[in-house]
């Protein structure tokens, strides 16, 4: 008799279900207060004796409660802040002497009051920040030695259409020597405008038609309102209403109309 087969059960693992972790919000890393001694100083040229900051009654909108905080100034509280502050108040004075204020390390109150929340603070003064001022004068520096870089190495059209833009008419009058001397101080008092100018395409464009203008191949009507073909006096362009003629013109030069009136005229300018 066959010997009957016993079954054997096989034990059902279960696989653990995965959740991927959820990623932790980042909060801001606020700036750490730097404990240091700080300088005030007052704008302007002409600093009084003395002058007296409101050391009370003022408000700062603090953005993460939503609302207007009261700030005061104290000789017996660890805060500037009236809603933080415990028991008496003793009221203190923000004097500045000779234009200064020098507030050292262990007034960390009144620095911060003075560094974060009074609403005088870049108005009536400023922090005086030694790094930040290098900062802002070297990258002051290195845009003009940039902008007098593209100044020697610019042509002489290209000087003549910027200079254009600050003294007019009188560039024509100018040697080229003159041109160039008037562009390297113009480029050092005025970096940043005079890279704009650079990279500005239509200056040359408006340059182009003043001259075309003053050597009569084109005509400006006396109300400014259309460029004639000097010739013949065919009109080529009406400006558009409140837009300067010379930068209208630079516009048109761009037209297909505008392209072989300009080739017409670079022929005769050379």
């Amino acid at each position: 008799m066959a010997k009957k087969q016993e079954k054997v059960e096989v034990p059902v693992v279960e696989t653990p279900v995965v959740t991927a972790p959820k990623p932790k919000k980042i909060e801001p890393v606020k700036p750490k207060w730097e404990i240091k001694d700080r300088l005030y100083v007052l704008k302007g040229r002409n600093k009084p004796l003395s002058k007296s900051l409101r050391s009370s009654n003022i408000h700062w909108f603090d953005e993460e409660k939503g609302y207007e905080r009261e700030l005061k100034l104290t000789t017996n509280q660890k805060t500037p802040f009236v809603d933080e502050m415990v028991g008496d108040q003793r009221l203190d004075h923000i004097v500045f002497r000779n234009g200064q204020l020098a507030v050292p390390k262990n007034k960390v109150t009144l620095q911060k009051l003075l560094s974060l929340y009074h609403p005088s603070k870049d108005h009536l003064y400023f922090e005086n920040q030694p790094e930040e001022v290098a900062k802002e004068e070297i990258d002051e520096l290195e845009l003009q030695v940039h902008a007098l870089n593209e100044a020697m190495n610019m042509d002489i059209d290209m000087m003549e259409a910027i200079m254009r833009v600050e003294v007019g008419s009188k560039v024509s009058k100018m040697s080229s020597k003159e041109l160039k001397r008037d562009l390297l101080i113009y480029a050092r008092e005025n970096p940043e405008l005079f890279l704009e100018l650079v990279d500005d395409e239509n200056v040359q464009l408006r340059n182009f038609g003043i001259k075309a203008t003053e050597m009569g191949l084109l005509k400006l009507s006396q109300d400014q309102r259309t460029f004639l073909w000097g010739s013949n006096d065919r009109k080529l362009l009406n400006v558009p209403f409140d837009e300067h003629p010379y930068s209208a013109l630079a516009a048109w030069f761009k037209t297909d109309e505008g392209m072989e009136i300009y080739a017409n005229i670079e022929k005769q300018l050379k």
